[in-house]
């Protein structure tokens, strides 16, 4: 017994997070009821969250039992026993299902209007509801998923009947309920409370999802060891910043961490990873081996690109202290897949002969009262070639540890990648 949609994802969810899902999995509630478990399923999991929408096709005069369902792009599915027990007419069929198409793409239309579709292609997509009594919308919903490319379908929910797994084997790879109780009778029997959802619960969960950034921890293979960070990857993502941090930093800094979240304020996808590991990082050799520190960055950048939902998203880099010099050499050799990068309180003039070969906007901010720094940033911008701009935050030491600094460093850090990698209005991604 369920106390309500709320605590079954909650518990599914707990079941789930047990499991291992790839990074990229999507979870896909089933409007209306299925909505709210999802979300709390893809809270867990640190998933995005979308719907499918489907309705069931009521028998004529016996609406409750489903004859079948359709869902968006002309899916249907029929229970080809029910219709002929049922003398139902394919003329009755084709009227039913045309009245519930419509409701279909009248839902899509609002739902949509919420939060775009999240693309299946590819990808895990995890399709939950609050139960299955006949499974006619859940299989609905699966070759919904299919069709819009798919590579492995899940389908996952709080409460089944026992054996309900037998009408899902040709159309999910994969089914999971919490509970198979043999006295199933209905799926509302095993909530205390199961009144209908609204619409406005189901966007509601949906407003949530579009304004919640999906962070993940990674850890990315490079030769003998592991490179090890987050990614946080906000709701329609304009961009994608990838972090070089400075010696004696990392992606666990206070600072970084600060400015990486107002990136994703500003609608921008982060990427804070070490270029070293911890061991490596405590030979002072290494922090300053820009070669290592470029290539690492360049195979980081390469992993990142293939992950599904960074795979269209510009490239910017955002370097600190010796970082920056290793973003600038990696700019150097990417040529035009990176759109921007900006550096702060950088060693530019670590990057030497790279500087000239660089061809992205590149934004140098510097502390005012971070002399020596300033001015070795002054003569490293007289020797690029791209488009450049620099901006020294007054009285600013070279950590912006004083008030109101790093809020101007992210600032500006933010409107020069907003600029420069953000998609044109066409949807065309700049740089």
């Amino acid at each position: 017994m369920f106390a309500d949609r709320v605590e079954a994802g909650q518990r599914l969810a707990q079941y789930l997070g047990t499991l291992q899902f790839d990074n990229d999995v999507v979870v896909l509630g089933l409007p209306r009821g299925g909505v709210p478990v999802a979300a709390e399923v893809a809270r867990v999991l640190r998933a995005p969250l979308d719907v499918i929408v489907v309705r069931k096709l009521g028998v004529p005069a016996h609406a409750e039992l489903a004859m079948g369902a359709v869902g968006e792009d002309r899916v249907r599915v029929l229970n080809d026993d029910v219709v002929r027990q049922a003398h139902i007419t394919d003329e009755e069929v084709e009227s039913i299902s045309a009245v519930e198409w419509r409701e279909v793409e009248r839902r899509a239309r609002e739902y949509r209007a919420v939060l775009p579709r999240e693309p299946l292609v590819d990808r895990t997509a995890l399709i939950v509801d609050d139960g299955v009594a006949t499974g006619a919308t859940a299989r609905a919903a699966c070759q919904v998923a299919t069709e819009h490319g798919a590579r492995r379908v899940v389908l996952a929910v709080p409460i089944a009947p026992a054996g309900w797994t037998r009408g899902f084997q040709d159309v999910a790879d994969q089914c999971i309920a919490l509970e198979t109780p043999s006295g199933f009778i209905a799926v509302g029997a095993h909530y205390r409370e199961f009144e209908p959802t609204a619409e406005s619960d189901v966007k509601r969960c949906l407003v949530k999802a579009a304004s919640t950034p999906m962070t993940r921890e990674v850890s990315i293979p490079v030769a003998n060891a592991h490179l090890v960070g987050v990614v946080s990857v906000p709701a329609q993502a304009r961009g994608l910043v990838v972090f070089a941090h400075g010696s004696g930093s990392s992606h666990r800094s206070v600072r970084n961490r600060f400015v990486a979240g107002q990136l994703v304020e500003a609608g921008l996808a982060t990427a804070l990873v070490d270029l070293l590991t911890e061991e490596e990082d405590r030979d002072r050799r290494l922090v300053f081996d820009i070669g290592l520190l470029t290539e690492r960055l360049v195979h980081l950048t390469a992993w990142l690109r293939n992950q599904p939902d960074l795979v269209s998203l510009g490239v910017g880099f955002f370097g600190a202290s010796t970082g920056a010099a290793a973003a600038l050499s990696a700019a150097s050799q990417l040529g035009s897949a990176v759109a921007a990068v900006v550096s702060r309180g950088g060693r530019p003039d670590l990057a030497d002969a790279a500087l000239a070969e660089v061809v992205a906007p590149t934004l140098l901010i510097v502390g005012g009262a971070d002399t020596t720094v300033l001015e070795l940033n002054r003569l490293a911008r007289a020797r690029m070639t791209c488009p450049t701009d620099m901006v020294v935050v007054p009285g600013a030491t070279h950590l912006f540890a004083e008030p109101g600094a790093l809020d101007v460093v992210a600032a500006a850090a933010a409107q020069w990648f907003v600029k420069y990698i953000s998609p044109d209005p066409d949807g065309a991604v700049s740089g």
